[in-house]
């Protein structure tokens, strides 16, 4: 999106005929939805073929090694999300010092969100309740609470 003449190239293929009007997005997921395809084929062909034959044991070995591929496809699609998130994140926090690396390898957002935090007054007689929103990142190894920018 930060480079304009990327964006001008993408719309003019993205509107040639010949692309029947698919969006880049659509052309790169194509790849996994033929693999989810082959695996119902080779289930199918498994329930036709004879038990104990040479191409049930084929059929078998290569739905093994399909299995194996989407779920090694869906393990690095969950690891480059959470990489994305990371970056993500780490443009939007500033540390007021950099001894903390957010982006990680081996890290990974687990939960975050909006909480609110009650900060009670003791220097007043009367009690008296402020409410400040704060925000929670939990990680696979850490806890960082985070607060907007006044």
């Amino acid at each position: 999106s930060g480079n304009a003449g990327f964006q001008q190239v993408l719309e003019r293929l993205e509107s040639d005929p010949v692309c029947q009007r698919l969006s880049l997005k659509s052309f790169l997921i194509l790849p996994f939805q033929r693999i989810t395809r082959l695996k119902l084929l080779l289930q199918n062909i498994l329930k036709r073929t004879r038990p104990g034959s040479e191409e049930e044991v084929q059929a078998t070995q290569a739905y093994d090694a399909l299995e194996k591929l989407i779920k090694d496809c869906n393990e690095n699609v969950q690891r480059m999300k959470s990489t994305e998130e990371l970056i993500y994140l780490s443009q939007k926090i500033e540390f007021e010092c950099k001894i903390f690396p957010l982006i990680s390898q081996s890290r990974r957002l687990v939960k975050c969100g909006e909480l609110t935090a009650l900060d009670y007054n003791t220097l007043s007689p009367k009690w008296k309740v402020t409410t400040r929103p704060i925000y929670i990142h939990l990680f696979n190894d850490c806890l960082l609470l985070s607060r907007p920018k006044e």
